[in-house]
């Protein structure tokens, strides 16, 4: 039988009960309602991460500036040795449905990644919906993929030219599609870490019911951030990583999923796509946990300090 976390068993019965009573006041969500809710729960539940050098800078090259963050832990080879290395760079993007989040938001986790895995961390400040609606902020990962080398010389942080993606939720679906056109030419991604990922924009899979209400992510929040994103007519079949074309040459694939997440059953239906494609593809499931619970590290340590050692294991 399913058994959800106590302690977020008891966090969301107070939560579904305030939502239920913003609702009936006529509460109307708008992007600075969903970026503000992202930014407080993220502040309330996780704690400012592990100190080390962080810079910022433009990345140069694509349609248009980037910006991005880059963090660098004591632990790994180019901050220790100021050299070149052979420990690939993460870059990561957050989550938020495609409209919220920003690397300011989600500076704890990045931390939290790059001490884990001890490699350099660059987080994306990509573009969001409505403003800047698919494939903006597709086309600006696009851009770090192709041009953060050229940024990281300029600030003399030793790379080895490789890259590993990795996102969470919203985050998750642009590294997706990002492998989804890499894999179809040379390509100097070695693999990509997808948190929770959003990979379905049909929304037709069993978990977008079972556990699209009461749960955090709802099913019709789902359907709003999409409706934000896809402005101009496009297919959500065509645009969905899950639905894409799989081949040998996707990166090596670290999916994690949570039991009552609404996006659970596409995440594990990609890794069975990506081992039918002809790379390799893995599984870490969290029996009892929701989606986005690294925004909510105090109340599950144990799951989130989980995530942060499988995923440095794993990129070993």
């Amino acid at each position: 039988m399913r058994q959800l976390d106590p302690k977020l068993a008891e966090w969301l019965e107070v939560l579904n009960v305030q939502l239920a009573s913003l609702k009936e006041s006529g509460f109307e969500p708008t992007p600075i309602s969903a970026r503000e809710s992202l930014a407080n729960l993220t502040r309330s539940f996780v704690e400012p991460g592990p100190a080390m050098p962080v810079c910022e800078t433009l990345v140069h090259g694509g349609s248009c500036p980037v910006p991005v963050r880059i963090s660098q832990p004591q632990n790994s080879d180019a901050a220790s040795t100021g050299k070149s290395t052979e420990k690939s760079t993460i870059i990561f993007c957050h989550g938020g449905g495609h409209m919220a989040g920003s690397v300011s938001v989600y500076d704890p986790i990045c931390r939290r990644i790059a001490d884990a895995c001890g490699r350099t961390l660059v987080s994306v400040e990509y573009r969001l919906a409505p403003e800047n609606p698919y494939p903006a902020g597709l086309n600006d990962l696009m851009s770090v993929v192709r041009y953060l080398g050229n940024a990281l010389d300029k600030k003399e942080i030793a790379h080895n030219g490789r890259w590993i993606l990795m996102g969470d939720s919203g985050g998750g679906a642009l590294c997706a599609s990002a492998t989804r056109l890499l894999q179809h030419q040379p390509h100097t991604v070695d693999a990509q870490v997808l948190i929770y990922p959003s990979l379905d924009y049909t929304m037709q899979l069993p978990s977008i019911e079972e556990n699209g209400r009461g749960y955090l992510l709802e099913k019709e929040k789902i359907l709003w951030y999409f409706q934000n994103y896809f402005q101009n007519a496009e297919n959500p079949l065509l645009a969905s990583p899950l639905h894409g074309e799989f081949t040998s040459n996707l990166p090596a694939t670290l999916v994690v999923t949570a039991e009552f997440c609404a996006l659970r059953d596409e995440g594990m239906a990609y890794v069975k796509r990506v081992r039918e494609g002809g790379s390799s593809a893995e599984l870490l499931h969290f029996e009892d946990m929701i989606h986005a619970f690294l925004n909510l590290e105090n109340m599950v340590p144990d799951a989130c300090e989980r995530v942060y050692r499988c995923v440095a294991e794993y990129l070993q």
